[in-house]
């Protein structure tokens, strides 16, 4: 069991909601919420009963057919599942809800009951095909579970020094030192291969052995693609999240839809993207037209990059066509050897980090007249009134142009600059140059 920060969020709303609204948790599967749920479930109530509908009879399904006799429903659930429900200290669980709709509409006449306590876990959850015949209720109070962050993975490593003490630089303004920067580069490349998954993170502390990660990972992403093609037979959620590393690695300002799916364009697929974004897989970062605090009102919904919402996965699926022993990115990367070619994993980093942080993903390109070629910050911060524009670079940072002309275009608009870099904290003149394991503290 590993300690995860999405506990203290559900103590919250435990105190705060006293029974007026359902928790639902949202994530991709092997995120860990059902192992979350189940352990809140025991430490924080006197009882509990957890329906996996996944396995759950067509019985107790049909239970939530017919809301007219609430009696009936909770006797047979505790009969079924052997456990006594204490009003206002027992809980009932409904885990993958998607699996059985009527039961995630039953919440509304449940929460107005009141006697009890009710979590429900969701994978793909928002695909408009597992809602579109229920009413969805307004009394569920929704949180995102992300994969482990890098403070989660030095918790499960036994580590819980190392991201206070950076914390603790970084507010101070003060760089690590060279030795102690390498270490914590390595610790965090290491982070970035394992991933966040926990079952990949088990694997680790167990075994030591990349290659046998590597296969819990494959297993993952294959769960992804069975669900990917439930909802979609065409195949073409499937092509488009296959195809994140190689977009990526084109260098392209936008994610190419015509060169994945033939025929289409971005107009053609706005919706598959919504449901890729909202399955939990995949990061969505929209171009900004107009960089500002009011990104999400000027976004262009038909330029996009897709990023993974697991660097670790995204590192597999990378190499996906190959064996394990056939690539060597596992060592390159860990060495501090990765190649120039392979520095959009920094980049997918940075889009998990800030997500996980409660960020929307923003970016901007603006024509260099000089070149003939487009200047791009990778991502753009909300930063109160003012936005923080944030440049990534794998290794070295001899120049950072994208970042000096967007500064100079929009100098009024700008409340910080970041380039983030595998070297230790500087500033030169008004930029920050951060560490990426820094980056979890913006």
């Amino acid at each position: 069991m590993y300690k995860r920060k999405i506990y203290d969020r559900m103590l919250a709303w435990k105190k705060e909601s006293n029974g007026r609204t359902a928790l639902l948790i949202e994530g991709p599967r092997r995120v860990g919420k059902s192992t979350i749920v189940k352990e809140f479930a025991e430490k924080e109530y006197e009882s509990y009963i957890l329906i996996d509908f996944f396995r759950a009879s067509n019985e107790t399904k049909a239970l939530f057919d017919d809301l007219s006799d609430l009696n009936y429903i909770f006797l047979q659930l505790q009969l079924t599942y052997r456990s006594s429900l204490k009003e206002r200290k027992s809980v009932i669980v409904f885990d993958e809800v998607q699996l059985c709709p009527k039961a995630r509409q039953a919440i509304k006449a449940l929460v107005e009951d009141g006697r009890y306590d009710y979590i429900e876990t969701g994978s793909l959850i928002s695909i408009h095909k597992n809602v579109k015949d229920i009413l969805i209720p307004s009394e569920e109070r929704k949180i995102q579970m992300y994969p482990m962050d890098f403070e989660e993975f030095r918790w499960a490593l036994g580590d819980e020094v190392t991201v206070p003490m950076l914390r603790e630089l970084y507010n101070a303004g003060k760089p690590l030192g060279q030795a102690a920067h390498r270490r914590i580069m390595r610790d965090y490349r290491l982070y970035m291969l394992v991933g966040g998954m926990p079952q990949a993170v088990e694997s680790y502390i167990q075994s030591n052995d990349f290659s046998k990660v590597d296969v819990i990972k494959r297993d993952i992403l294959g769960l992804y693609e069975d669900d990917f093609y439930k909802v979609d037979p065409t195949g073409k959620l499937s092509s488009l999240f296959d195809a994140i590393p190689a977009q990526l690695n084109s260098n392209a300002s936008r994610y190419q839809v015509s060169s994945v799916l033939a025929g289409n364009r971005a107009n053609d697929i706005l919706e598959k993207i919504v449901e890729l974004k909202e399955s939990g897989t995949v990061l969505v970062s929209y171009h900004a037209n107009d960089p500002g605090v009011g990104m999400a009102q000027n976004k262009d919904l038909t330029r996009f990059k897709l990023f993974t919402s697991d660097t670790g996965l995204f590192v597999t699926l990378t190499f996906k066509d190959k064996s394990f022993t056939d690539n060597d990115i596992y060592a390159r990367l860990l060495n501090g050897k990765l190649q120039t070619n392979l520095g959009y994993l920094y980049e997918n980093m940075m889009a998990q980090t800030l997500v996980s942080n409660g960020h929307e993903l923003y970016y901007h390109t603006f024509l260099n007249v000089a070149s003939r070629h487009n200047y791009e910050i990778d991502f753009l911060v909300a930063d109160k009134r003012k936005i923080t524009p944030i440049e990534v670079k794998s290794s070295g940072y001899k120049t950072h142009s994208s970042l000096d002309a967007f500064s100079e275009k929009y100098s009024s608009r700008i409340s910080r600059k970041i380039l983030t870099y595998t070297k230790d904290y500087k500033t030169d003149g008004d930029i920050d140059f951060l560490p990426i394991y820094m980056m979890q503290f913006i």
